[in-house]
């Protein structure tokens, strides 16, 4: 059975390119995932499609509503299925690598695409197992977050990336960033590929895609080491 991803958003013509090429499509194509979108303003309880409404207590900008939101994720989510609820905030926990092999243990996982200044807090409490943030930036909108945490799982499921030995060596894998890669021409603009890349000694090769792997992650992302 591929793995369910729904995701429930108001602007669900967001999502036309970024599931209609390369990987994830063919993924679709090939069964491995499914992907639907609900939009939230279907749920609305008003003849406008009103999804958003003033903060009580006053601020700025609009709060998303929580009616419209948690009948979608009722609707959304399917009863023969084992599902795990997302919304992507602020305050989720941060996205990592490691944490994305979890997801796979799931049938449904449904995403939650705020916008505004965020979600009613009873639609959270409501309606959602899980926070989510992939970054210490803000958005202007949950749909992006959606297309990244989309793709970081889909990639993991077994054949859908082509050569599979290509996920042990990226970066993030094993807590360090991945080695210099090179191809055709052998030199450019007198710049060359190392001796060792065009040796055929793979031995070597692998002892030096390593050392290069942990002097870029000393130079680039040292906090990467601590673990």
């Amino acid at each position: 059975m591929p793995l369910q991803f729904d995701i429930l958003t108001i602007f669900p013509s967001l999502f036309d390119s970024p599931f209609s090429h390369s990987i994830l499509k063919r993924a679709q194509e090939a069964g491995l995932i499914s992907i639907r979108r609900h939009d939230i303003r279907d749920f609305a309880q008003d003849k406008h499609r009103k999804t958003d409404d003033v903060p009580y207590g006053g601020g700025p900008g609009m709060v998303m509503r929580p009616e419209p939101i948690v009948e979608a994720m009722e609707v959304a989510v399917l009863p023969d299925k084992r599902a795990r609820r997302i919304y992507f905030s602020p305050q989720g926990q941060p996205l990592k690598q490691e944490r994305l092999a979890s997801y796979l243990a799931y049938d449904q996982l449904v995403l939650l695409c705020g916008r505004y200044e965020g979600v009613d807090e009873r639609a959270i409490e409501e309606a959602i197992d899980e926070e989510i943030s992939i970054g210490d930036y803000i958005l202007t909108g949950g749909e992006f977050a959606a297309m990244v945490f989309v793709d970081a799982v889909s990639r993991l499921i077994p054949g859908v990336l082509g050569e599979e030995e290509s996920l042990k060596n990226e970066s993030f894998s094993d807590s360090l960033l991945e080695y210099p890669q090179y191809t055709r021409p052998s030199e450019f603009r007198g710049r060359k590929v190392p001796d060792v890349l065009l040796s055929g000694d793979h031995a070597k090769i692998e002892a030096w895609r390593r050392e290069q792997a942990l002097e870029r992650t000393r130079k680039k992302r040292p906090d990467l080491l601590k673990k």
